[in-house]
């Protein structure tokens, strides 16, 4: 054991000679000049005097005389006791330079932490949320392969990312700089691009399995992490076979990729991990592949709401037996149990990276063997400071058990356990390393707080979405007409259909050129509520797939799909329920703009029930616009035809990371008459090579003197109401009024302001089918955005539908 002790920790000696780092000058850097400036304050820090307590520790433990204050200890430091003999609680034993690397991960992490604290009394650190207490469970990393396994992981579990970064290769100085540049918003971030501290990778490191792998930014929205994991563990096997053809990677289970996702206790509350724990359980119980691993850690404390050892309740009340060949842990009641849904918990002590590692290991292995589901919930663990530099603790903890979480040194127990039970390092060795890594995250925020940071909004605008793909312009006969009863694309040789027909047929077009294109939903695989996808499940088996009726996890899912290398497009059944999975749907929206274009969602979504209708009232026949974030491209189409160049046009952009979302208007979906009994809504399908930008509009008439711009159902009401103005002689003739077809809703199209720009109207009237007021309708914007390039003319005018609910029944609202 001594001569692997010698030979790990000559590791930690060589890595000195790497020190060739940027650093120079730093020390005469702004953020330098401010310590000194504010050196009584900072010394005050808690956190600062926890890094002072574990460095005398240490220094008193090696016994040379080293001490970087005369304070005495006892009192003000305490360590969590690690077992006395661990061999045989452990199924898998960690190995003496696993212990290394981890105790890397879990030093950087606490000094990050607190220099973190340091920056942000001194006006240049912008993220303070603290990983301190949980830093051991950086061996979780050791449990997984970084080339294999996916991971996204709660924001207070920095330790797990650091040791990923290492096992990949990264020197720890390049990936405390990186996290450094985090904190001080720097540019130079290379996860987020100076816009938010966020734990992952955003280039996906991965060389082993293209579909496995790499780690996944995460927002601070609570547990959001969770549905696009469980989507990305569905999504490998789909993934697999798919593009792999026979799908015989499945058989060897060493490298089936796993999807790790952790969480906090407080967390477990949340709808988003409560649903996307729901869809794996559900996966297990309808024996669907989802290797997905929950990772829980209980500190007790949700910011300032105790949690009260819930999660151990929440996940232990159904438990039955233990399973056969479970190994008990240190502690008695940490043993693996076996839930009624078939998910297997396994419990770790938290400040004990063995067990850590060893409970870890033991799900991955399971979850890798069975492709199913299973969790690890990480216990005793102690949040050493406040949640952020803001959190107010003495409002809602005492005093003596604030000192007590912050005298509580996990760190310094991880010490002990490597040196004392693992022969792993010396004293002295431990202390040179915490001091060596101490300088270094230092020096690294020095030089972050001198790098560049984001000082315009263009910066801003320019990383909302992946570049849009030129698509070949379709002439202008194709899209303007001034037939006063448009027959859409009359043919000699092509059938005329309605709308739903062709959307059918271009949806299995898209599945016919493209193995990577799925189509998932709730009722889609017998051909969803308006037979949109009939027959489709038949024709593309395993690429047409429903799932439960949960607008989150279907949209979580298509996040993980979209990651994992698919094409995923997304039917939400109404477009009320768009509603009940907003947030993930704001999240996927967002990951193009956080991770700085390095990370894009392509997918395409469609929302079905949208304005007019009889059928299900307002929870069906919704018609308000309330949720078009930036990041999303929205189209709302009149007719078959355009359907189908714009739904080719989407593929395209989606294929380059856009996200696009149709709305489909219900009343529209099986139109055949425009005007009494004249077919004049059914339309020829567009030759193979015609596409519609979103840029593209088309337009009913284009010599009139006053103007109708809508989109949708607006469109055929607009006509309809042309024609009934020359029948009552308010107008001479329909030829004084064109119309205007603009389906890019989330945008002004070109073709909109070159339309206005190139004739002169005596007036614009804006037709809305979204309900008017604030927040519900689109062309409110596209008028102000118009009117301030003054293109448009003097008279103009804007109509809506009525700022009330849709009603079951006739009455159109």
């Amino acid at each position: 054991m001594e001569r692997v002790r010698t030979s790990t920790a000559t590791l930690w000696r060589n890595n000195r000679a790497l020190r060739a780092f940027s650093a120079s000058g730093s020390s005469n850097g702004l953020l330098a000049r401010l310590r000194q400036q504010n050196e009584k304050d900072i010394v005050a820090l808690p956190e600062y005097k926890a890094r002072l307590n574990l460095s005398n520790f240490l220094g008193a433990k090696a016994g040379d005389g080293r001490m970087a204050s005369d304070d005495s200890l006892s009192s003000h430091h305490s360590i969590i006791a690690p077992p006395s003999d661990p061999y045989p609680y452990y199924k898998h034993v960690i190995t003496p330079s696993q212990m290394l690397t981890s105790l890397d991960a879990a030093m950087a992490t606490f000094h990050l932490h607190v220099e973190s604290r340091i920056a942000s009394l001194c006006g240049q650190g912008f993220y303070t949320i603290g990983p301190c207490g949980e830093e051991m469970l950086a061996s979780i990393g050791h449990a997984l392969d970084p080339d294999v396994d996916a991971m996204a992981l709660h924001y207070r579990h920095l330790s797990i990312s650091i040791l990923r970064q290492l096992r990949l290769g990264r020197n720890l100085e390049d990936i405390v700089l990186d996290r450094a540049r985090g904190h001080v918003i720097s540019k130079l971030d290379p996860v987020t691009g100076g816009v938010h501290c966020a734990i992952g990778s955003a280039r996906r490191e991965s060389t082993k399995n293209k579909h496995g792998g790499g780690d996944y930014v995460v927002t601070s929205t609570l547990a959001s992490q969770c549905p696009p994991a469980v989507g990305r563990a569905l999504g490998f096997s789909v993934a697999d076979t798919i593009l792999k053809g026979d799908g015989s990677s499945n058989n060897r289970s060493a490298n089936k990729p796993l999807s790790f996702v952790t969480i906090g206790d407080g967390s477990v509350h949340n709808a988003h991990f409560l649903s996307a724990f729901n869809l794996a359980r559900h996966a297990r119980f309808r024996k669907k592949k989802c290797p997905v691993i929950f990772g829980v850690s209980d500190n007790g404390l949700s910011i300032s709401y105790p949690t009260d050892g819930y999660a151990d309740y929440l996940f232990s009340k159904h438990s039955t037996t233990q399973p056969t060949g479970a190994h008990q842990s240190d502690l008695g009641s940490r043993v693996i149990s076996d839930r009624d849904d078939g998910i297997p918990i396994f419990k770790a002590n938290g400040c004990n990276m063995a067990d850590v590692y060893d409970k870890t290991l033991q799900a991955a292995n399971y979850s890798r063997k069975y492709s199913a589901p299973s969790l690890v919930l990480y216990q005793e663990l102690i949040r050493r400071f406040g949640h952020a530099a803001t959190d107010r603790q003495h409002a809602y903890l005492n005093a003596d058990v604030v000192n007590r979480m912050a005298e509580s040194d996990v760190v310094a127990s991880g010490i002990v356990q490597a040196a004392e039970q693992w022969n792993a390092l010396t004293y002295s060795e431990a202390r040179d390393r915490f001091e060596e890594i101490g300088e270094m995250v230092k020096d690294s925020f020095d030089v972050a707080a001198e790098e560049p940071k984001i000082t315009s909004r263009e910066d801003m605008l320019d990383r909302v979405s992946q570049p849009m793909v030129s698509v070949p312009q379709l002439p202008s006969v194709k899209l303007v007409s001034s037939d006063l009863q448009p027959k859409l694309g009359r043919g000699k040789r092509e059938k005329r259909e309605v709308m739903r027909k062709h959307m059918t047929r271009v949806i299995a077009e898209a599945m016919d050129k493209d193995p990577k294109v799925v189509y998932i939903g709730e009722d889609v695989e017998h051909g969803g509520y308006y037979l949109v996808t009939d027959g489709l499940v038949k024709q593309f088996p395993g690429r047409v797939i429903d799932f439960p009726p949960d607008e989150t996890t279907l949209l979580g899912a298509a996040m993980g799909f979209s990651q994992d290398g698919l094409l995923p497009i997304i039917e939400i059944p109404y477009s009320k329920y768009l509603d009940c999975g907003a947030d993930m749907f704001y999240e996927l929206a967002i990951s193009n703009w956080l991770t700085n274009k390095q990370c894009p969602n392509g997918m395409v979504i469609r929302v079905q029930g949208f304005d007019r209708g009889v059928f299900g009232g307002n929870f069906h026949t919704h018609n308000m616009m309330t949720h078009i974030p930036p990041g999303v491209d929205v189209v709302c189409f009149s007719n078959g035809m355009d359907y189908v160049r714009g739904f080719r046009n989407a593929i395209i952009q989606a294929k380059n990371g856009r996200v696009v979302m149709f709305v489909d208007c219900t009343n529209l979906l099986n139109l055949r008459h425009l005007n009494e009994k004249d077919r004049g809504w059914e339309t020829a399908y567009p030759a193979d090579d015609e596409v519609m930008s979103f840029h593209d509009i088309r337009q009913f008439g284009d010599s009139g003197k006053h103007l109708i711009v809508t989109y949708g159902n607006g469109v055929v009401t607009a006509l309809r109401a042309r024609r009934a103005l020359a029948d009552q002689n308010v107008i001479g003739h329909e030829s004084e009024i064109d119309i205007i077809d603009s389906p890019y809703v989330s945008d002004i199209p070109n073709g909109l302001r070159d339309a206005l720009s190139n004739a002169s109207y005596d007036a614009v009237l804006f037709c809305d089918i979204c309900k008017e007021g604030p927040g519900s309708n689109i062309l409110s914007s596209t008028i102000m955005g118009l009117k301030s390039t003054g293109i448009l003319p003097k008279k103009w005018d804007f109509v809506a539908a009525p700022r009330t609910y849709n009603p079951l029944g006739n009455v159109v609202t």
